[in-house]
């Protein structure tokens, strides 16, 4: 036991000398374990039935939708009150009350931008069975479905939660977008394990992407004086990028209607209908609609 009260002292006085890593006597942060909670019931709001042990019944529908939607909003107005005391130490509850009831207003709207997403999956994806396959089996749509909700938290300039919501998908998905990230509709990445997305993206719509694609920020060696500059790529409608490609810098464009190429490494901009890609280790870039012949590949 005398061992055991040294090891506890020693932790103890780490305390005292660990500076910047305890929150000790200070503000309540909000919970992991209950931001990972709510995503879970978020999910069965926006997939109804897919998300269940048990189906739903048409005639129970709104019993148990009313349900959800007020447990759901009692537990997110607490993490959001822990949110806000980061930056103010009393909650201002008229505040949080306002945040979560827009917040619930959307998800409506975010299932009509989820369910062009689900398309584009389908469509773009002949190893798809059916739309439900999709849903249910495809680690994108969770990773998007909360980085879309996640979305409207950020935009709300709400600290730690948007961002909480977001890695809870990373670790389950192994993809990572950030909240901030603006991201348009009929978006789909296949396979979707190892993409990153970063906080000032901008992607547009009937985007699709490959497994191990990056779009990242040049340098961070300017550290907190970066932030809120924009940092990453602009993607814009329509555009393709094949696995493992790294794109980077706020002030590179990929033009509309573009296909990049697999493991492509990209940190300037490309007009649109380009094609971009490797041939005998020299970066290729070429206007699609000057081709005679399309790669197998060039979509």
């Amino acid at each position: 036991m005398d061992r055991l009260d040294k090891i506890t002292d020693a932790i103890l006085a780490s305390y005292e000398t660990g500076g910047g890593i305890n929150n000790i006597d200070g503000t309540n942060l909000p919970s992991k374990r209950a931001i990972a909670s709510i995503c879970e019931d978020l999910l069965q709001l926006l997939f109804p039935g897919f998300h269940d042990q048990e189906p739903i019944h048409s005639n129970h529908l709104r019993r148990a939708t009313s349900y959800r939607v007020q447990s759901v909003a009692d537990r997110l107005e607490d993490e959001i009150c822990k949110s806000l005391r980061l930056d103010k130490p009393d909650c201002p509850q008229l505040e949080a009350e306002g945040i979560r009831c827009d917040f619930l207003r959307q998800l409506p709207d975010i299932r009509e931008l989820l369910r062009t997403d689900v398309d584009a999956a389908f469509n773009g994806d002949p190893s798809a069975a059916s739309r439900d396959e999709v849903i249910v089996a495809y680690p994108f749509i969770e990773v998007i479905a909360i980085q879309r909700m996640a979305h409207l938290l950020y935009q709300k300039h709400l600290p730690l939660l948007p961002r909480i919501m977001t890695e809870w998908a990373h670790s389950r998905t192994g993809t990572d977008i950030h909240p901030g990230a603006k991201i348009g509709e009929y978006f789909f990445i296949d396979h979707c394990t190892g993409t990153v997305i970063g906080e000032t993206c901008q992607i547009g719509a009937h985007v699709k992407m490959y497994q191990g694609v990056s779009l990242i920020a040049r340098s961070l060696a300017g550290g907190q004086a970066l932030r809120g500059k924009k940092r990453h790529p602009t993607i814009e409608d329509g555009v393709t990028i094949y696995a493992g490609t790294t794109i980077m810098g706020g002030d590179t464009i990929i033009g509309a209607g573009s296909t990049i190429g697999a493991n492509v490494f990209l940190t300037h901009s490309v007009p649109p209908r380009s094609l971009v890609f490797y041939e005998e280790k020299q970066l290729q870039i070429l206007d699609k609609d000057k081709r005679d012949v399309p790669l197998d590949w060039d979509i």
